[in-house]
């Protein structure tokens, strides 16, 4: 299995850079699949010069409703006119960020919901290619603190993340765990992993939703490090990190899990 970036918040400049996440997926098998598609046409211009054909890939998976993570959706149908993209029932809902500026719309193009390529799924849901694609509904779960600034359908309601989805492929004696922004919480979303492939996750690749958390330089010294223990807790897994953890808090978690973190940028790949 080799996953490439092809968009995220850092990387070299001949890269397109933006705030938000793609992965590519190739499977040993010869499986093509897409993760989260940026805010942007980003990531196809990235693929083209890393020599990745997106025509070729089988399926694509939406992690959650935010246009950093579905704002390329527009410029990958057209593309690919064949590929199946999954994207869970609750996605086109509005959501929104507080800025200063009172709450910003960061949801998805609802024109695209009727797309004949759109295929919505909830809960567990098993691929034909094998693999599963899994979201943790309104059960409550170990949030990062952050999401206290996101909120939607409804205005005047936290967001609970109820259509976030993750994606959880295995191959080669690897059990893979992949989640856009972990807003449900890393932990929990492994917990849910675990369960379901009957094992702990071997590798995840993850946004972990650190940055602008809302709290005090001592508060969040304390979350990364409880959030370090529980991740430590979870034998041989590695964990890959990039986007919305923030450089200066995955620097942290590295810190405290000494060979176990690194960070991923734009156009660089992992072979397993």
């Amino acid at each position: 299995m080799r996953i490439t970036v092809l968009v995220e918040n850092t990387g070299p400049e001949e890269f397109a850079i933006e705030h938000g996440l793609s992965l590519h997926v190739r499977m040993d098998d010869g499986h093509q699949i897409l993760f989260d598609m940026g805010q942007s046409d980003a990531f196809v211009r990235n693929a083209a010069r890393l020599h990745i054909d997106l025509q070729e890939v089988d399926y694509a998976v939406l992690s959650h409703g935010h246009y950093d993570h579905g704002g390329g959706l527009p410029h990958f149908l057209p593309l690919n006119a064949h590929a199946p993209v999954y994207v869970h029932g609750e996605a086109f809902r509005p959501h929104y960020s507080l800025r200063e500026n009172g709450l910003a719309f960061i949801g998805l193009d609802s024109a695209l919901e009727e797309h004949p390529q759109i295929h919505f799924c909830n809960g567990v849901f098993s691929l034909p290619s094998g693999g599963k694609i899994f979201s943790l509904g309104r059960e409550k779960t170990d949030s990062p603190p952050g999401n206290r600034w996101l909120y939607g359908p409804d205005k005047q309601k936290h967001d609970t993340f109820c259509h976030e989805q993750n994606l959880l492929l295995e191959e080669g004696g690897h059990t893979v765990l992949f989640a856009g922004c972990a807003h449900k919480g890393i932990v929990s979303i492994m917990q849910e992993a675990t369960r379901l492939a009957g094992r702990p996750p071997t590798h995840v690749f993850a946004g972990m939703h650190l940055v602008k958390s809302g709290l005090s330089r001592q508060e969040e010294e304390r979350y990364i490090h409880d959030l370090a223990q529980s991740l430590r807790a979870f034998p041989h897994c590695h964990y890959y990190t990039m986007h919305c953890t923030g450089v200066e808090q995955f620097e942290k978690l590295r810190t405290l899990m000494p060979g176990r973190i690194s960070y991923l940028g734009t156009g660089e790949a992992v072979e397993l």
